[in-house]
């Protein structure tokens, strides 16, 4: 209890020091462009101290493991670390911790796609085959590979079944051959219904590199990370046992193991930090990725058939009544290998979520707290003594 006593000393100082205090990031925070130390005003500190009440509280009854960064109109509230990187070395997480962002990275290959569609390398209304030649389906549109109305299977299930070395790792390029190759049954037809597919994204890693003449990775590193000034992102290829990753667990904290489909991208396979990720976030929707009319584009939705959320281009979406008026939301989640992610963004007040956790946890997914949190709505009490 010494510790909690202390950072409750902590917070009266901060609130009591008038209408601005200053917040500290940890000095291990190296890994991106963002400043080291932030002037919160006296409603901001607030919001702070609620926030890491949320989320101590929640690593305190062992329901969340893994780093924050709540920032609200481009202004860090919140980033900290909850947990451990590594239980065999006993490493905590720190600001630097590489966590693998899952289905999150779709944000990054449609941002991407986008980017080539304005350079006019890229016609979302082409059928795929104009960039890739001997795909085996009719009538399905780059864009409907973006919002997730393809109708294909995904490669994931399919690849599982097919009998080649469990050993080896698989590309784009692989998958790609096995489904010319036999051709797997699609779900659906073509814009018939959303189905969320990760086989869409995989195939628009592989038809960026047509369109370009350049490596998705290349395309990623130049295009997005380099203009973000994202220096602590990498593909899951090049980690070469970095000792900033934090390892990914099961809820009891059981190592996951890596498998053939870890070096396939577009879907998946991008490991970052907070940080970094909170720069790609504020480029784009600041139009310095893509210009503003490609952000309204990837933020309408295309499945006029889905009433209680939707999807964009590389952006889940859901409108909520607050005051009698409509405020939206557009988010990502991630899950792969005891990874869960989240990225969410309130447009009203541009108050941007980021969650990335190295163990299974539900809580990852609970936004709705952090919201509530920023509001005021709800007091999260500290764990009761005896459960310590």
């Amino acid at each position: 209890m010494k510790c909690r006593w202390v950072f409750g000393c902590c917070v009266v100082f901060l609130m009591s020091c008038g209408e601005n205090a200053v917040v500290e990031t940890s000095p291990l925070a190296t890994s991106d462009s963002l400043p080291e130390t932030i002037v919160l005003s006296k409603a901001q500190t607030e919001k702070a101290w609620r926030l890491d009440t949320l989320f101590a509280n929640l690593f305190a009854r062992n329901e969340f493991n893994g780093n924050v960064l709540i920032a609200e109109n481009g202004i860090p509230l919140l980033k900290k670390s909850y947990g451990t990187a590594n239980t065999q070395t006993k490493q905590a997480l720190c600001d630097s911790s590489l966590f693998q962002l899952a289905s999150v990275s779709k944000t990054i290959t449609a941002c991407l796609t986008l980017q080539l569609v304005q350079e006019g390398k890229i016609d979302l209304q082409n059928d795929v085959r104009r960039y890739l030649p001997d795909f085996p389906y009719e009538g399905i549109k780059v864009q409907h590979l973006l919002n997730h109305r393809s109708g294909l299977f995904n490669y994931i299930y399919f690849c599982a079944e097919q009998e080649c070395n469990p050993n080896k790792k698989l590309n784009n390029t692989d998958v790609y051959e096995l489904i010319c190759r036999d051709v797997p049954k699609p779900y659906l037809k073509a814009n018939q219904q959303f189905n969320y597919c990760n086989t869409n994204y995989m195939l628009l890693a592989l038809i960026a590199e047509k369109a370009s003449g350049s490596s998705f990775k290349d395309l990623v590193k130049k295009n997005i990370f380099e203009k973000c000034a994202m220096r602590n992102t990498w593909f899951a290829d090049e980690l070469n046992n970095n000792k900033l990753l934090a390892k990914g667990y099961t809820f009891s904290m059981r190592e996951v193991e890596g498998d053939r489909f870890d070096c396939v991208w577009g879907d998946k396979g991008i490991y970052t930090t907070t940080g970094d990720l909170f720069l790609f976030e504020e480029a784009y929707f600041s139009g310095k990725l893509i210009a503003q009319s490609y952000v309204d584009t990837a933020l309408t939705p295309y499945s006029s058939e889905r009433k209680l959320g939707n999807y964009g281009y590389g952006w889940r979406m859901k409108n909520f009544l607050a005051e009698n008026k409509t405020e939206k939301i557009v988010y990502h989640n991630g899950w792969w290998h005891g990874y869960r992610t989240a990225l969410q963004r309130r447009l009203k007040d541009n108050v941007t979520i980021i969650i990335l956790s190295n163990r299974l946890n539900r809580a990852v997914y609970d936004t709705w707290k952090v919201f509530n949190a920023i509001d005021g709505k709800v007091v999260v009490p500290i764990a009761d003594e005896k459960e310590e």
